[in-house]
């Protein structure tokens, strides 16, 4: 999903954000390049400036966490990005140690979802609710859930990726008002998902997949910005029910940390009465009614 010096090159990134006067630095001469210099990075975390050079080259693979907490607060890293940067020395030892290929198999959550997990979602019908993995795969979603995202497409193997959907599927800059938040956001869960699971062939193959096929894509993937996607908001343009907002909780599963089960719910009238409108236009026909077609937009 990237060069080797992924924990380096994150370091870079974060460091170029940082504007001198946020971390009180002044009358230091005009600037080639934005953010901070690495003798300044190095002062402010109180290690020396050839050590932390080696960081960002890769070749000082054992930072304590002193260090990485020193770096983290210097370069201004929120919860999540914090969390990645750890994930990614982690990653780093793991490769350069004896037993580094014994995460590059196929990850757990191509396993089929559990009996228990699929009523679940189910059960969850007067909310969109769905099963994700950390390559953005939806393992299995409620009625409503569809009715709102759309069904996969003939080229995706019959499982709807959320990834895919955003930069591949013209109706998802029609269905998501704010489309490059949305981008922004999926971009970020998907580097944070490959800093803590190097060895995910599927999000590999995903992130070289939309790399070759969307700039767009590209250009998100090399500003190195880490998304956790835990909750929020997010506004939606259905071609049935209108435009409103849902909130999202995304919740780790007890005993299966490969899949998430994501929930939406209503945070105002406008958006419950989208969703009873949707439940109703999604519920079974009775008996001998005529059918038409539900679903609003192909999505893979």
């Amino acid at each position: 999903m990237d060069a080797d010096n992924a924990f380096g090159d994150f370091l870079m990134s974060r460091r170029a954000r940082v504007a001198p006067a946020a971390v009180g630095l002044t009358g230091h001469g005009r600037r080639r390049v934005p953010g901070l210099r690495r003798e300044e990075v190095a002062e402010l975390a109180g290690v020396s400036v050839v050590y932390y050079t080696r960081l960002e080259q890769g070749r000082a693979l054992h930072p304590s966490g002193a260090v990485l907490d020193a770096l983290a607060r210097v370069l201004r890293l929120d919860a999540t990005e914090r969390a990645h940067l750890y994930d990614l020395v982690r990653r780093t030892r793991a490769r350069s140690s004896a037993g580094a290929a014994a995460g590059t198999g196929e990850p757990v959550a191509d396993e089929p979802v559990r009996d228990g997990l699929r009523r679940l979602v189910t059960a969850v019908g007067a909310v969109p609710a769905y099963v994700l993995s950390p390559a953005m795969d939806v393992l299995d979603a409620n009625d409503l859930a569809r009715a709102l995202v759309g069904a996969p497409g003939p080229a995706s193997g019959g499982r709807l990726n959320l990834a895919r959907h955003v930069f591949a599927d013209p109706a998802a800059r029609e269905l998501y008002p704010q489309w490059e938040d949305v981008a922004r956001q999926t971009v970020g869960f998907l580097r944070f998902s490959g800093g803590r699971r190097p060895g995910d062939l599927p999000l590999a193959r995903l992130v070289a997949e939309l790399s070759r096929h969307s700039a767009e894509f590209r250009s998100l993937w090399a500003m190195r910005e880490v998304r956790e996607k835990s909750y929020g908001t997010k506004s939606f343009r259905h071609p049935v029910v209108g435009t409103f907002p849902l909130t999202y909780e995304t919740l780790t599963l007890p005993g299966d940390e490969q899949r998430s089960l994501v929930v939406f719910t209503a945070p105002d009238a406008r958006a419950e009465a989208a969703l009873r409108l949707l439940g109703s236009w999604t519920a079974p026909a009775p008996a001998g009614a005529r059918t038409g077609n539900t679903g609003h937009g192909s999505a893979g």
